[in-house]
């Protein structure tokens, strides 16, 4: 949904990228929002939604275009349900076969935060904590 303020969107490219989207989905509770599918089984693009807000987009990667390069990239997702939200997300994600490399724990900074690697190596943290709603200094 889109504000009319500036908005960054994160876009990646997955070799297996139809496997990407379907995991995604499973393990983060991400949404189709568009699939633009190619040849064979190649994703042209893609784009999906996260609840509340957010989205990246992502496609296949192509032979003919370095100027995308595959992962690893890191993320970082703010869950709107507070703290008890990141153990759920975690044990969602876990339980779709993700890589938790940091166990859900409470930051010094405000929060609580989990960390995990997706099907290709990129990095995605969830938290608690909305730098947003923090002062500005």
């Amino acid at each position: 949904m889109s504000t009319g303020a500036s908005t960054i969107i994160p876009t990646l490219r997955y070799r297996q990228a139809g496997k990407a989207i379907t995991w995604l989905c499973e393990a983060f509770g991400l949404h189709r929002h568009l699939v633009v599918e190619g040849e064979g089984e190649r994703i042209d693009h893609a784009q999906l939604s996260f609840p509340g807000g957010g989205m990246i987009m992502l496609g296949s990667v192509r032979e003919d275009d370095d100027s995308v390069a595959p992962g690893p990239a890191s993320f970082y997702v703010v869950l709107a349900g507070g703290d008890a939200e990141v153990d759920a997300h975690c044990a969602r994600a876990r339980a779709a076969g993700a890589e938790i490399t940091m166990a859900p724990e409470d930051q010094d900074y405000g929060g609580r935060l989990y960390s995990c690697r997706d099907l290709e190596g990129n990095i995605w943290a969830f938290g608690s904590y909305d730098p947003w709603a923090q002062p500005q200094a």
